[in-house]
C-alpha cells in the first residue's frame, strides 16, 4: 500500500493545501491529512472547525482521511 501523510496546522486551510492533496490522489492508495495541535501557538480557528473544513473539502475522495496529531 502506498500511504501518504500530509501534516500541517491548516489554520486556515488554503487552496494550495487542497490542490496539493488532490494532485496526490492518483499517486497514493491512501492519504492522511493530519491536523497538528501546537499548544505554544494561538490558533485562529478551533481544531473542530479546521477538521470540519478539511472533511468537507475532501468528502468526494474516499482515499483521503482526516486525523489529528
Amino acid at each position: 500500500m502506498r500511504l501518504a501523510v500530509f501534516p500541517g496546522s491548516f489554520d486556515p486551510i488554503t487552496n494550495g493545501h487542497i490542490d496539493l492533496v488532490e494532485r496526490a490522489v492518483p499517486l497514493f492508495d491512501k492519504i492522511i491529512v493530519s491536523v497538528g495541535i501546537n499548544n505554544q501557538k494561538t490558533a485562529l480557528f478551533s481544531l473542530e472547525q479546521r477538521m470540519a473544513w478539511l472533511k468537507k473539502s475532501f468528502e468526494n475522495f474516499p482515499t483521503i482521511s482526516i486525523d489529528t496529531f
